[in-house]
Order: C-alpha cells, then sequence, then structure tokens
C-alpha cells in the first residue's frame, strides 16, 4: 500500500517536476531550432520567421553539404583524431594511473603532487604553444609532417582523467590482485585481467570525457595546423560559418537556402556520432564519477 504524500512532498515534487521540464525545454529548444532552421528557407531563416516548426521546407542545403568533398574531408579528420587520440590517452592514463595507485611506487607522493599540481597552475597557453612548437620539429625531423598526429601524441595527457582512475584503481581489493599474484601474474596481467575488467564504469567515463574533447577541438587544431586539408570539423565549420558572414562574398546570393542554414546542416550532422554513441555510454557515467571521484 503505497504512503499518501504530505503536503510539503507533494509541493516539492511539483516544484521539481516543473523546474526539470523547463530545464528540459531550454536544453532541447537550440537543438529543435537547428533542425528547422536547416530546412527553411531563405525568408524564414534571414528574416527570423523560425522560432520553432520550420517554414517553407526545403533540403538544398544539406544537399550542398553533402556534395561538400571538404567537409567529408574535415569529418575523416575529426574521426581520426577523436579514434587514435582516445585510445592513445586511454593507454598513457591507464598506465599512469595503475602505477601511482601502488603505496610501493617509490616517491609516490611526489608524483601526485606533480599530477595535482599541473591543475592548479598552468604554464599558460604561450609556453604551451612553445611547447607543442618544438614537439612539431621533433615529430617533422623525425618524418611525421602530418599535423594530425601532433594533436592525437602531444595532447594524449589529462590530469584530471589520471586522478579519475587512480582513485578506481586504488578502490580494487588487494587480496585480488595478491592472489592473481601468487597464481603467477605478471604486472601487466594483472592489470589486464584483473585492475580493467574491474574498472570498466570509469574508463567509459573517462574514454567519453577525452573523445568529446577530441570531436569538440577547435583552438589547437586551429592554431597547430597550417594545412587545410587536415583541418577536423569544428575548425571547417568555422571557417565556413567566417566566409558566410563576409557581406562582400554574400552578394549576389541566389539560393533557397540561407547561409545560416547550410551551418546549421553542418552541426546536425556533426552532433550524429556522439548521440549514437552517448546512449551506450550513459549507464556507465554516472557510476564512473562517482567510483573515481570517491577518494
Amino acid at each position: 500500500m503505497k504512503r499518501k504524500l504530505e503536503i510539503s512532498e507533494l509541493i516539492f515534487k511539483i516544484i521539481s517536476y516543473t523546474l526539470l521540464t523547463m530545464f528540459a525545454i531550454c536544453c532541447l529548444y537550440p537543438f529543435i531550432y537547428t533542425i528547422s532552421a536547416s530546412i527553411s528557407d531563405y525568408d524564414a531563416v534571414n528574416y527570423s520567421k523560425v522560432v520553432l516548426l520550420p517554414k517553407n521546407i526545403q533540403f538544398e542545403a544539406f544537399a550542398k553539404m553533402f556534395n561538400d568533398n571538404m567537409f567529408w574531408n574535415s569529418y575523416t579528420n575529426t574521426l581520426f583524431l577523436t579514434f587514435y587520440g582516445t585510445i592513445w590517452e586511454l593507454v598513457l592514463s591507464i598506465l599512469g594511473a595503475y602505477a601511482l595507485s601502488k603505496k610501493r611506487l617509490m616517491f609516490r607522493k611526489g608524483f601526485n603532487f606533480f599530477l595535482v599540481f599541473t591543475m592548479w597552475f598552468s604554464a599558460g597557453t604561450v609556453p604551451q604553444y612553445l611547447n607543442y612548437l618544438d614537439t612539431q620539429k621533433v615529430f617533422n625531423t623525425i618524418g611525421i609532417t602530418d599535423d594530425k598526429w601532433l594533436v592525437v601524441l602531444a595532447m594524449g595527457m589529462a590530469a584530471m582523467n589520471i586522478i579519475l582512475l587512480r582513485n578506481s584503481f586504488e578502490g580494487v581489493p588487494s587480496e585480488i590482485e595478491e592472489a592473481a599474484i601468487v597464481d603467477g601474474a605478471t604486472e601487466m596481467q594483472v592489470l589486464w585481467r584483473v585492475y580493467i575488467p574491474m574498472s570498466k564504469s570509469i574508463i567509459a567515463t573517462v574514454a567519453l570525457f577525452f573523445g568529446l574533447s577530441r570531436w569538440n577541438g577547435y583552438y589547437w587544431a586551429k592554431t597547430m595546423m597550417s594545412n587545410a586539408n587536415e583541418h577536423p570539423l569544428m575548425v571547417y565549420i568555422r571557417k565556413t560559418l567566417d566566409m558566410y558572414q563576409d557581406t562582400e562574398q554574400m552578394i549576389g546570393w541566389s539560393e533557397n537556402y540561407a547561409p545560416d542554414s547550410m551551418i546549421y546542416a553542418m552541426i546536425i550532422c556533426s552532433i550524429i556520432p556522439i548521440l549514437i554513441i552517448y546512449p551506450f555510454i550513459q549507464k556507465y557515467f554516472a557510476k564512473g564519477v562517482n567510483a573515481g571521484g570517491v577518494k
């Protein structure tokens, strides 16, 4: 038998659900507007007639985007940076977190302090830029001329992710590790067969964090990549936006869609992979953050 809610509880639930509904609408509205604006005609978008639903539907903006080879080239670059960047970051973070979680590690407290110190005090944008320039020179010396690898390798470390993984590894019972070592397991086997399977949630969470940062990466990709053919999707969308905002280049525009519709179409296509992947990782997200941040 259900307990009858008290007046205070009922009021609290009504207020909570109302606020959550309003918050959900505020989050959902920009996405709906983007879809509507991308398929509305020139006059509807240019004269702000689109509020929620599309006006005078057309799909020419999507057709133009699908025929844009540079858009798909940048899309491929983003997939490259996200896939290899996430794998590289996970390898470094897991190995570093595993070592820092061991009390037998010499100077463990010092290493952990310097790791946290990088979160408190950043060297700044200019020193970081100079560091990337030197790294780029080293890559060019050994024959790596593709700057996408610079973004993948040089930016593959995040202190926060290592701390989350380290805290999760510290929560693994030492008896399980000891049992594996008695059975003849090496350090790498203990990591691969004990720690990683027992930390799937936090590893999935860290992968999501870093994957999103690489997928949405803009500043350093724009700064360090001089070749337009290597630019990722966000850089290309920004360049297209700047081009469409140039009034001189827009003189004589005769298309049925507005320039903004083209940008909105690109934005929609850019978030599709995230929308597909996120539901599969979402179940690990809350559990992973709690497990990694509890200490």
